[in-house]
């Protein structure tokens, strides 16, 4: 245990490093709302995903330009390792190189329905920009596709609500197969890695708190 923090903090980081997922990610395909991308994180961080992936292939969409909605993320954007590419190859071999299986939702020919995926396998979920969907370039590095079941008029769902929902038929999955511990082991290397990404970011907010505070009353004090 740090020091540095609370014991109550330090079984929270614990029990976050033991129960994150290694076989279970996200794609965003050129998704620009900041808002989005938060709520993405904030999802992805209850179903105890460790990592996403960002791709841009639009020109007017740059890897500079990248934002994360604070408010909608929740503060998850601090445990969550967000990876950018604006080359699809290059993120693909990467991605392919750790997931076995990458599912796209879209709806085409040989679309499969949410509920019939394995999603207890090393997969990868992959989601489109919010008007145009997945790029036709973007999804032939896919392994299939899949619909979410609808019953209402409206066939589409925002961007944040299909990850949402997605993730959270794989947390179903994986609970019900006994895949999420509580269990931290101090002697296992992904476990401590971890623990150390969630202290080092904790410690980091506590520094800019600082700092913002000090500038406050430096301003004031300056008057």
């Amino acid at each position: 245990m740090s020091s540095r923090i609370t014991e109550s903090r330090n079984k929270n980081y614990e029990g976050l490093a033991a129960r994150r997922q290694l076989g279970l990610t996200v794609i965003l395909e050129n998704v620009h709302d900041p808002h989005n991308v938060g709520a993405v994180l904030r999802s992805c961080d209850s179903a105890g995903i460790q990592e996403i992936y960002i791709l841009y292939t639009q020109n007017n969409m740059k890897l500079k330009d990248f934002k994360i909605g604070k408010t909608t993320s929740s503060g998850a954007w601090k445990y969550i390792e967000v990876h950018l590419f604006d080359d699809r190859e290059e993120c693909f071999k990467v991605i392919k190189s750790k997931y076995n299986k990458i599912w796209a939702t879209h709806l085409g020919e040989k679309s499969v329905g949410m509920y019939d995926i394995d999603m207890k396998e090393s997969i990868a979920l992959l989601f489109g920009n919010e008007h145009a969907g997945i790029t036709p370039e973007t999804l032939s590095y896919c392994d299939g596709n899949y619909v979410i079941p609808q019953m209402g008029i409206t066939k589409s769902l925002n961007i944040s609500v299909a990850c949402a929902v997605s993730v959270y038929e794989a947390l179903r999955q994986r609970i019900e197969a006994d895949m999420y511990s509580d269990t931290y082991d101090e002697s296992n290397p992904i476990h401590t890695a971890r623990y150390n990404q969630y202290l080092s970011s904790h410690m980091q907010s506590l520094q800019n708190v600082k700092r913002e505070r000090h500038h406050h009353v430096k301003k004031y004090s300056s008057k």
